[in-house]
């Protein structure tokens, strides 16, 4: 009978990497799940993007075990993470989906016809939006209260930064280049297309709107 007592244990599969490194990647891979990005502009995460910028490669092969595809935007000093499963979408209420679909169309509009290099609104902006775009046949935008859970929810997601003032609609949204990659369309053409089917009462209440390193 053969024996193994004597035989050294198995190395670690990441063993090429440093104690440093192994906290560093857990680091990014957790926000990555929780949030679907990380910000090097942000100071806290500055220390972290460069790492992740500098292992690229490891943040990936990792990733991917969880059905996420890593993507690094170093110009925006953006690492995004893509769900590649589908258990990993992020499912909307037609309403929060209505709201992305107006900061996709005004984040898009601004960059593209203006050369804006950052796009930001007023939820009073938005509600407009919202009214002139995407709401013409149903019969009342969101509530206050509701319209503030949405863009939290999508703060929480890093697709927009919330400011929120006094006055509800004086309230800022900074929509983010992430909402771009989550609501994937190819031109305006697939936007309009898209928001036709929330043009009437009878549309789902239930739509994969949008995509994000976690779940709902």
């Amino acid at each position: 009978m053969s024996t193994v007592l004597n035989q050294p244990p198995p190395a670690p599969l990441l063993g090429r990497l440093t104690e440093v490194d192994r906290l560093r990647l857990g680091e990014a891979l957790q926000l990555l799940l929780a949030h679907g990005s990380l910000s090097g502009l942000e100071p806290a995460r500055a220390e972290l993007y460069t790492w992740c910028r500098q292992n690229l490669d490891w943040l990936r092969e990792v990733a991917a075990l969880s059905g996420l595809q890593v993507i690094n935007e170093h110009e925006s000093r953006l690492v995004q993470a893509l769900p590649t499963r589908p258990a990993l979408t992020l499912r909307l209420r037609q309403d929060a989906t209505i709201v992305l679909l107006a900061l996709w169309y005004e984040y898009d509009t601004q960059i593209r016809e203006q050369g804006a290099t950052e796009v930001i609104v007023t939820v009073e902006q938005l509600n407009r939006l919202l009214q002139e775009k995407l709401l013409p046949d149903l019969k009342e935008p969101p509530s206050r209260g509701r319209l503030l859970e949405i863009l939290r929810q999508a703060q929480r997601f890093n697709l927009v930064r919330l400011e929120v003032a006094d006055e509800v609609e004086a309230s800022q949204v900074e929509i983010l280049p992430t909402l771009k990659r989550v609501i994937p369309f190819q031109d305006l053409a697939d936007w309009t297309r898209t928001a036709a089917l929330h043009h009437h009462p009878g549309a789902v209440e239930e739509t994969a709107a949008a995509e994000a390193g976690g779940e709902a």
